[in-house]
């Protein structure tokens, strides 16, 4: 489908209309710069999409991408989106099983007594939850120096260091994270539900000296300087609708159908290739941006490309007669509104990671949960008024080499050990709450990398389409063009990084879009 003709000559040529292609293409679009996007899928948003999963069944499920957290409000207002995102009254609840007993953590998305209470009935006393207090009000202070550079030219590492202070950039930037969750906390629960924000996306041991663990928790605590993971109404599939009707407002032409096949690129002039399924198309422009994976873009520029990404997730959708009871006796409303952790422990983590490093399936599975219908009911439809409820676990250290030989069969049985793990805190087994669908099948879908691979061209199902880097750049960093101060460059001076793949790319933020239009702009007026 093309929303406008087609031309053979444009200033930019955008290849993938998720949504930091179609971020990048209002921004330009809206400036008066000739934009093409070209999507390969029937339809844009890319990994952030809301879908009708069971067959049938009207509820519309956040397929792939879940929360909002990254997308700065400037880019919400600057692109007058039409767009609501609703805080969960919930941060998180741990249900735990300590010398028999069922219990549990719950912190509320605002500081009250009820957390306080939580921490000091799992813990025995008020230290944890001061510590807590402490870390994550020194993180917010981090946070909120960090947020608003994003959107602006490149710091150096430095420069950044100069902005915070300089005991949390210690522990944040220059240490592995686990020595200072070992350091200011002592309960294993605890412990855990700090870890894991290292963790999502990311497969790696807490004290990893490359620190992409670090890099991976900075990403999930600094989305608008205060970290908060919000509900788009409408399911993910909201956010992405909204960019797509402000870049076709502002005067972009996008084409869903549209298979790039090749970028011809000399750092002046470039030609991008595409197959709509029937006809080769081609096409001129000054400018290329790639909101694909680097991996993907270095086949397309015909080079070798580097090692291929390996994701770690696996994503299951379910969708709920109704809410499961907690053992703990914890309602299944304050439970499942916010993130739910299970099997997430710090030693359990670091169990399933050396089990993972060894090439076996977690035997207890950590991972979390999202009941996003909570939230939004919209998602449902009609059966929101049967009390069903969507569901959403995102399970963590089940590398893509789990699933190499038997994809299939080590796919149920990661699914299968997910649920036991959610299971033992449940007063009924979650499988006897399925719906199912028309054709009376339970309504659960479960993805493996190789899964997401397959449907979005993620190389190796890697939700960040590679390791994430730091929101800066190195201290001797060449800062010559707009291109490299803005973190979009690429070893062709004309096609920039659009997507996760920028420096300052990763989770659904449209920063990665914002900045390779900025440095596209930035050109333009110099020249």
């Amino acid at each position: 489908m093309t929303s406008g003709s087609v031309s053979d000559k444009y200033d930019v040529i955008i290849v993938g209309g998720g949504h930091n292609g179609l971020v990048a293409a209002a921004y330009l679009a809206g400036a008066g710069v000739s934009t093409l996007v070209l999507e390969r899928l029937d339809h844009t948003g890319g990994a952030a999409v809301s879908a009708k999963a069971f067959s049938g069944v009207p509820a519309r499920l956040s397929r792939y991408s879940y929360l909002v957290s990254l997308l700065p409000q400037q880019i919400i207002d600057d692109l007058q989106l039409d767009l609501e995102l609703k805080s969960r009254p919930t941060a998180s609840y741990t249900p735990v099983v300590r010398d028999g007993h069922h219990t549990g953590l719950l912190v509320e998305r605002r500081e009250a007594s009820a957390t306080a209470e939580s921490f000091r009935q799992l813990t025995g006393g008020d230290a944890e939850y001061d510590a807590w207090r402490q870390f994550y009000g020194e993180i917010a202070d981090f946070a909120g120096a960090v947020a608003p550079t994003l959107l602006e030219p490149l710091r150096t590492g430095r420069e950044m260091r100069d902005l915070v202070d300089a005991k949390t950039w210690d522990y944040l930037v220059e240490a592995p994270i686990g020595a200072v969750i070992e350091e200011r906390f002592r309960d294993d629960t605890v412990r855990g539900v700090v870890a894991t924000d290292a963790l999502i996306g990311t497969f790696a041991d807490l004290h990893d000296p490359g620190l992409v663990q670090n890099r991976c928790f900075l990403y999930h605590l600094i989305g608008n300087g205060t970290g908060e993971w919000r509900v788009p109404v409408g399911g993910m599939g909201g956010v992405t609708d909204s960019l797509a009707v402000a870049a076709r407002n502002a005067g972009a032409t996008i084409v869903t159908g549209a298979g790039v096949s090749g970028i011809e690129a000399d750092g002046t002039n470039a030609t991008v290739t595409w197959h709509d399924g029937a006809t080769w198309h081609s096409a001129d422009c000054s400018y290329v941006l790639s909101n694909v994976a680097p991996w993907v873009l270095q086949v397309l520029l015909g080079e070798e490309p580097a090692d291929r990404p390996e994701g770690a997730q696996l994503k299951v959708n379910l969708l709920l007669e109704e809410l499961p009871r907690f053992k703990s006796g914890e309602s299944a409303r304050n439970g499942f509104a916010g993130t739910l952790h299970v099997a997430e422990d710090y030693s359990q983590l670091q169990t399933a990671y050396k089990e993972a490093s060894a090439g076996q399936i977690p035997s207890t599975m950590p991972g979390e949960f999202y009941c996003h219908s909570l939230t939004d009911p919209s998602i449902l439809g009609p059966l929101a008024a049967k009390g069903m409820h969507t569901l959403t676990y995102f399970g963590v250290h089940t590398p893509a080499r789990l699933f190499e030989s038997d994809r299939d069969g080590a796919r149920d049985t990661a699914v299968g050990r997910a649920l036991d793990a959610i299971n033992e805190h449940l007063v009924e087994p979650i499988e006897s709450l399925l719906a199912v669908d028309k054709h009376g099948e339970p309504c659960l879908e479960a993805k493996a990398p190789q899964d997401v691979d397959e449907a979005l061209a993620m190389p190796g199902g890697h939700i960040f389409h590679g390791d994430l880097s730091w929101p800066w750049a190195p201290n001797r960093a060449r800062l010559d063009t707009p291109a490299q101060r803005w973190g979009v460059s690429t070893d062709v001076e004309n096609v920039l990084l659009c997507g996760s793949g920028a420096r300052r790319g990763g989770a659904v933020s449209g920063i990665g879009g914002h900045n390779a239009a900025q440095a596209v702009l930035e050109t333009i007026r110099a020249r």
